[in-house]
Formats: C-alpha cells, structure tokens, sequence
C-alpha cells in the first residue's frame, strides 16, 4: 500500500464536489455476453439493471483483444502501438506515458486497483520524467474462496478516506480460462449453474457437449462477476454515493474461444459498455449508438473530475454521449492485432457501419490464444476438421493464408462471414477505408517491424514451445519511436 498524499482542507471540499468514478472490467467476455445485449441464456441482473438505469453503448471497441495491451491502453488513453513493449502481451508501458490514475491522485482522488492488474511500467529512459504514482491502494483481491479477485471490493469502499473524492479499478479474472468459478460457486448467491443445454453456440463453434459445458463454465463466470457488481452498487447506494459516482462496465478483451479473444472482429474487439451516472448522464435506460472507443474512457475521467488532459491522451471524451446519447464523439475506430502468444499483425478500422481489415501476417492463422486452443471447444474443432466435418464458419478458425484484407457490413453480417473486399459495389468503400487505415498507420507512427515477437506456443495444442535466441521481436510502432507520438490520426 501506498501512503496517500496530504490533500489541504481547501483541496478536501472542493474535492467533495466531484464525483466518484469505477470501472468495473471483466477478463475474457463478449459483447453479447449480458442479457441486455441480448443473449437469453445470460444470467445478468445486476448489470441489466444498471443499464436501465443508465446509459448501454452499442457500438464500442477496444484497441486490442488481448488482456494486458488492452488493460494498458485504457489507462494511458493511447493505442497499443504507442505504448512501446506493451503492444505486446505481458510486456510494460513506456516509462514517458503518463497514467490517468495517477493524475486523478495528484488531483486529490483517492485511487485503488483492486483485482487482475497487468499493466507495469518500463524502466526509464534517459530524459524520461518521472512519473508519478497511480494507486493508493494495491490489492489482488483473491482468496482462497473467491480466486475471481472481486473478493475485497466492498471492503475497499467501505475502508476508504471519506473525505476524498474516490476511482476505483475493480478488476476481475473472471470469465479467464480454467473456470475456478465452478469449483467455488455459491447457489445461494449466484442462483444455479448455467446448463449447457442452454447455451447459445455460435456458428464458428462445434454445436457438441464438451463445447456446450466449456460455454456454461464461462457463462458461471460472467454471472460471479455480475454479482460482485451488484455488491458495489449496493455498498454505493448504503453510502449514499451511488447518485454522485460514475460506473463504467466493460470487459478487456473478447471470451476464450475461438474466433473470439484477440480478433479483430466484432466477437474478440466489440464490448459491452455500460454507463451509470445519475447525476450526469441525462437520458437513462437508453441505448447509443454513437462509435466510442476504449481510450476514449481516460479523458472523459478526467474532464468530469475537473482535471485537465495533456498531449498524450489520444481519445475524444465521451461527456456530450452522457447529455445527449445521439450525440456523435467520433466517426472511426481504430484497433490492434500484435503479439499475444504468437506471432501477428492486424490493424482493424471501423467507420460508418463498416469493418474494414488489414493483416499484415496473412501466412498465419488467426487460431486464438494459447488458452482457446487448449481448450475443449478448439479441440473439438480440431477433431472435426480432421474428420472433414466443418463449416465454412467453423474452418475460419483455421484458414491459412489468410485474406490481406477483409471488409464487413457489420449490420448485416454480424459474425463477419462474408468477406466483401471482392464485391465491386463495395470498392469505393474499401478504398475509403484503406486509406483511412493507412492515414492512422503514418500519423501515430505506427510501423510493421522485420523482426516481429515469434510463437511461444503451439498452434495445434497450445503446448508451450522452447524460446530460444531471438524469440522477442521489435515491438510494433518502435521503428518510428511511437512512444513520443502524440497524435491521433483521424477520429
């Protein structure tokens, strides 16, 4: 733990004024994972709640399916590739980047992390400026019943400096691979087990019962993390705080399957997001479709806790989606596909309804992590392949080489199934895309190395491979020094 800073008793009042923020992230779960994004088989009342009461995003993205990049990204505000080494799975933020926790503490918050961590600074540079300290309080929140980390939440609001202003990081490992959540389910809490006979399994899945049993684990998770939110909000409103705090809902990455976590595709890169505000969010129990993205969460922290965003923030603020939910913050978003266990470069555009893909690494498949493809469900397709049993949906998992580009009607094509980079009628839009894409790439110093990061596992089994001599590559966007790039491209 860290000793907090002496905050004058002028600092303290005006402090009082301004309003709590919490951002509640789960680890490895979908869009679609949540009743009230549509999913029937979620068991998520807590979560439901909160967005009829507040504000549930529709069209948000991460800059990464992948834990710690994603992680890394949302707390400095600024895309993956312009983080240095934490492009790259379990590797730190430069040391230059500033933390938006940590400009909330100087500012008299009282801030925690409580939870799955993963995100680390470098060491600095020479001229680097010292970066100051971004949590008040560490805490894993696991314990021997509760390996979820969500055990300490409650502990942490009613423990904290009530004469502070407060942001809390809740950081849950639920829904990650291997499922503890079933061995340490609590019926009179959580209700019963999801039944795999309930599960809703999508296309690019084999519809078999170890798949079916692997989805209802995952969907246990996801119903202990929605528990733990609702204990938040509960603890918030005995408080009487819950009026003046802005909840924030959301997951870092896509669920631990395949075709899902560390795509670029709407199951690894879109997330749920849900606002809870009352004392900001004018409109409540609506949804927006507004285009938001994952860095776009840092700067409106800041705006609403009256503290002022410097140059290396790279997001829009959301403040005018809270007055107004038709309001437009931003018309593209962009996304990263880097090293998560192997080798890959995809960069990712979404602008006007549009997907539009670019993969630098085409001779590789686009298989999944190390954990989806140890998993039941992989190997299932695995089986079937061999068996000559897969659809086209499910063979994608596979395909190799795969397309340089691919381009998506997301409306229409929900699941990303049919490619129209070929369709001429769509060949203004791909263009359009392309070059937007491109005009990104050059303005935040985004580059494609020689000598990417290789695999550190299997593609088949996801079995851990020898390392070896020159298994760490040159971090994407270290070629042009993107760590001291300030812009954004377009937006």
């Amino acid at each position: 733990m860290v000793c907090a800073p002496v905050v004058s008793n002028a600092a303290q009042s005006a402090a009082a004024r301004r309003p709590n923020v919490i951002i509640l992230i789960a680890d490895d779960v979908s869009w679609d994972d949540y009743g009230c994004y549509g999913n029937p088989a979620a068991r998520t009342p807590n979560i439901d709640a909160l967005a009829a009461r507040g504000l549930r995003f529709t069209e948000a993205y991460l800059t990464a399916s992948s834990c710690s990049p994603s992680r890394s990204s949302i707390v400095t505000g600024r895309y993956p590739h312009n983080l240095g080494r934490a492009a790259e799975l379990h590797q730190p933020i430069a040391a230059n980047i500033p933390w938006f926790p940590a400009l909330l503490r100087e500012a008299g918050y009282y801030t925690a992390i409580i939870g799955k961590n993963h995100m680390t600074m470098d060491k600095p540079g020479p001229g680097d400026p010292a970066q100051p300290v971004a949590w008040d309080l560490v805490d894993a929140g696991i314990t021997p019943e509760n390996h979820g980390a969500e055990a300490h939440w409650v502990q942490t609001l009613e423990k904290r400096p009530k004469d502070r202003p407060f942001f809390m990081w809740f950081a849950s490992f639920d829904a990650h691979r291997a499922w503890d959540g079933d061995e340490e389910w609590i019926e009179a809490n959580y209700g019963p087990k999801h039944r795999p006979e309930e599960m809703r399994v999508p296309p690019f899945l084999a519809d078999e019962p170890k798949t079916r049993q692997d989805l209802a684990s995952h969907a246990n998770e996801v119903t202990r993390f929605d528990f733990f939110v609702g204990q938040v909000v509960k603890a918030l409103a005995a408080q009487g705080e819950l009026e003046h705090t802005l909840l924030l809902v959301l997951a870092d990455n896509g669920r631990p399957f395949p075709r899902a976590k560390t795509r670029l595709h709407d199951s690894g890169m879109k997330t749920a997001l849900v606002a809870h505000w009352p004392d900001g969010i004018v409109s409540r129990g609506v949804a927006t479709t507004s285009l938001v993205s994952s860095i776009d969460l840092a700067p409106s922290i800041l705006e609403i806790a009256g503290v002022k965003a410097g140059p290396s923030f790279q997001g829009v603020s959301l403040t005018p989606i809270f007055r107004d939910p038709k309001a437009v913050v931003r018309k593209h978003a962009f996304s990263e596909h880097n090293w998560h266990d192997y080798e890959a470069h995809g960069r990712a555009v979404r602008s006007q309804g549009f997907l539009y893909l670019r993969n630098n690494r085409p001779a590789l498949a686009w298989q999944g992590p190390a954990d989806s493809v140890a998993s039941p469900s992989h190997q299932s397709l695995r089986a079937w392949r061999d068996a000559g049993r897969l659809t086209s949906e499910q063979a994608d998992v596979f395909l190799r080489p795969r397309p340089v580009e691919e381009l998506y009607l997301t409306a229409d094509d929900p699941n990303q199934m049919k490619n129209l980079v070929g369709d001429p009628s769509f060949a203004a839009v791909r263009q359009r895309l392309a070059r937007l894409l491109e005009q990104w790439s050059d303005e935040t110093g985004d580059a494609v190395p020689e000598q990417l990061s290789r695999d550190g596992f299997d593609r088949e089994t996801g079995k851990r491979l020898g390392k070896g001599e020159g298994y760490r590559g040159t971090p994407p966007g270290s070629p042009r020094d993107a760590i001291h790039v300030n812009k954004s491209g377009p937006r």
